[in-house]
């Protein structure tokens, strides 16, 4: 009899640990893969419009909150909040100094509480260089690397003396300022994050 209930306790454990290793195994998986359908959806609009609607990143953010709760339960939940507050004071900065749309901070921020907290530091810096390496090739593609690179210094001593306050013709209202769909970034850095989770295991 003690062996039988012995078998039982295991046999219990060992399925509590399988739903365990599940459960990890589909939050790895589709909250990344989830927050790259919404960074391309957004990507859509921004190529297209240069605007990134409200009815995918307001939603997006409520989806992350919502999977995340079904999946892990309220601390889950608290930490995709958490995901979504680091990303979006960062954009925000962003914002504020007139480099970035208000869309493209909303955007990062559902693809943030999607994704979740343990990919913060992944998707941050996968979409900064994914940036990057777009604004470089755009520069390039019209012929006005030169150009960039004098106004990448103009801005930094620009925000150097006058902190956030944007810049008088280096900013998104000046139409002859080259401007990259910055959502496509946020797709690749979302993307590659994803690959890498995938690449980990």
């Amino acid at each position: 009899m003690k062996v039988l209930a012995l078998a039982a306790d295991l046999s219990r454990a060992d399925s509590a640990h399988r739903g365990h290793c599940m459960s990890n195994h589909i939050t790895e998986w589709l909250c990344p893969a989830v927050a790259l359908v919404c960074a391309l959806a957004g990507s859509v609009f921004d190529v297209r419009s240069r605007r990134i609607p409200n009815f995918i990143t307001l939603p997006g953010i409520l989806l992350g909150l919502l999977l995340h709760l079904v999946l892990g339960g309220w601390k889950q939940l608290g930490l995709a909040a958490l995901a979504g507050l680091i990303c979006g004071v960062l954009f925000l900065i962003f914002w504020l100094a007139g480099g970035m749309g208000a869309g493209d901070v909303k955007l990062m921020t559902a693809v943030a509480a999607i994704a979740g907290m343990p990919l913060v530091p992944w998707l941050l810096i996968l979409t900064a260089l994914a940036g990057g390496v777009m604004a470089l090739g755009l520069a390039l593609w019209r012929g006005r690397l030169r150009e960039t690179v004098r106004n990448v210094g103009a801005l930094a001593l620009h925000h150097r003396f006058e902190g956030l306050t944007p810049h008088p013709q280096l900013n998104l209202a000046n139409a002859r300022t080259l401007r990259l769909p910055y959502a496509l970034a946020v797709a690749a850095g979302t993307a590659t994050t994803l690959f890498l989770t995938a690449f980990q295991r």
